[in-house]
């Protein structure tokens, strides 16, 4: 594991200067996305570097990486949405080049499924695009998750519940979620981490030197030789 301690002013143009790296060296990737606020401005950058010319996205494949369950890609606070209007079309993306975790089918085992099985038909992620969650969670994968845990519905913790709430008004976040499984997400040949502001240092701390345990489903990035975290030194403290 890597970690890279960057001005809070710098981080956008950072990730995005780490993602477009990988993106020249393999143009066709297969990339998972994360939303939420802290990739925004990584995803704006990439944007910017392709209105110049200083990057292809013709030939990647993005994944998207969590869903709550039963809100419809008509409602705008849709994850598929908002990995749509902040990096599918930015970056001038075709329809064949974007694979969504469908949540509001009629039958979400199998639309995880389907999910797996498309992830697992591309090769795999050759980038994983992350944020932590403030109970250590990466896509919708809740404590307690292993790290064998699969593409699943699983039930949103208080502490998710609270933290998405800025989006949705408390009380009324959705209470379940479909995400990308443990299993796809660590198999993925790079992982960014990115992580962003001082109310993510105790878990960020957790994550990067705690015991590695289901109960901090991000502590398993420990094992891996082919994880870079991304912090601003809020994050990271003094």
């Amino acid at each position: 594991m890597q970690v890279l301690r960057v001005l809070n002013s710098s981080f956008n143009q950072h990730g995005a200067a780490l993602i477009a790296s990988l993106l020249r060296a393999k143009p066709n990737a297969n990339l998972v996305i994360a939303t939420g606020n802290t990739p925004m401005g990584v995803y704006d950058e990439l944007a910017k570097l392709k209105l110049q010319g200083e990057l292809d996205s013709s030939s990647l494949h993005a994944f998207q990486l969590d869903a709550y369950a039963d809100v419809p890609l008509s409602d705008p606070r849709s994850l598929q949405g908002w990995s749509r209007r902040s990096f599918v079309e930015p970056l001038g993306l075709a329809e064949k080049q974007f694979t969504p975790l469908i949540g509001y089918s009629d039958n979400h085992e199998r639309a995880c499924q389907s999910y797996h099985d498309a992830v697992i038909k591309a090769g795999g992620y050759d980038l994983a695009i992350l944020g932590l969650g403030p109970n250590g969670h990466l896509g919708f994968n809740e404590p307690p998750s292993s790290k064998t845990s699969t593409t699943r519905v699983i039930s949103l913790t208080e502490e998710s519940l609270i933290s998405n709430a800025v989006y949705w008004g408390r009380g009324n976040v959705p209470t379940q979620a479909l995400t990308a499984g443990m299993d796809l997400l660590l198999a993925a040949k790079q992982i960014l981490l990115l992580v962003t502001g001082k109310h993510k240092y105790e878990i960020l701390q957790k994550t990067l030197y705690g015991a590695i345990t289901p109960e901090v489903p991000s502590s398993y990035l420990q094992a891996s030789q082919h994880v870079m975290v991304l912090a601003d030194e809020a994050a990271l403290g003094s």
